[in-house]
């Protein structure tokens, strides 16, 4: 309980929720496309069942720390770059997230209408199964840091329950704005393909840093946000062809 009475414990306690809120965006983003994909009804519960287990996998995650950070050790080298176990999992999970979200504009770019052969049940579980999935390559960056800002797992496991919490209330809000307008869906689907890039650089150890990233995308999104806001303001009117009898 002392823990809870110096001032400096809330300091990092604030600090590591803004982290992972922040670090959560991108994942927000995947979740509302994973989701759109199924009945409405089926949807919300995608959100919350997902973003249930995957906070209980990260708690797990935390509180086998020692064994987490052995993840960071050299298992193999190539040439001259050595690979860890995070190096791998943040090259399989970049290596997804691009072929996941290339398939996924390439289908709305050639019309393919998804097929309905499949039960909704498996639908929903091949959601939530992608959303743990991302949600653990996702976080695995953040878990390492907050592990360099705080010593004690109390306050990371506070403030991963946090972010999810807050990650559920604005999923089905983003989600709501994505399925509205369809050229943000693919704005969202070429920032996921440019995450993937940078979780494949920084498995070869090509770090990029996020801010660059993002605010390359919070501009695009500024740019189509100002577009959809003139096209709605914006009324056309209908063209009226003066006949021959008209003009003489």
């Amino acid at each position: 309980m002392e823990l809870f009475l110096q001032p400096e414990t809330y300091v990092a306690l604030f600090t590591l929720i803004v982290l992972e809120i922040v670090l959560g965006v991108d994942n927000i983003i995947f979740i509302s496309i994973v989701t759109n994909k199924l009945p409405t009804n089926w949807q919300k519960r995608a959100r919350i069942t997902g973003l249930t287990l995957a906070m209980a996998f990260r708690i797990f995650l935390l509180l086998i720390i020692t064994w987490l950070i052995g993840f960071t050790k050299p298992l193999f080298a190539i040439g001259n770059f050595d690979f860890s176990g995070r190096d791998l999992i943040l090259l399989i999970g970049g290596l997804f997230l691009i072929a996941k979200s290339t398939s996924e504009i390439s289908s709305k770019m050639e019309g393919n209408v998804v097929k309905e052969h499949k039960s909704n049940i498996n639908n929903f579980f091949m959601a939530i199964l992608q959303i743990i999935m991302l949600d653990l390559i996702f976080s695995f960056d953040s878990i390492l840091t907050a592990i360099g800002l705080t010593e004690h797992v109390i306050l990371m496991i506070i403030a991963v329950i946090v972010a999810v919490v807050i990650m559920m209330i604005f999923a089905e809000k983003i989600s709501n704005i994505i399925k509205k307008h369809p050229s943000l869906e693919v704005l969202a689907l070429s920032f996921l393909i440019l995450i993937g890039f940078t979780l494949v650089l920084d498995a070869v150890h090509r770090h990029v840093p996020k801010g660059y990233v993002y605010s390359a995308v919070a501009f695009s999104l500024l740019v189509q946000l100002l577009l959809i806001r003139i096209k709605k303001n914006t009324k056309t009117e209908p063209v009226h062809l003066k006949s021959r009898m008209e003009e003489n």
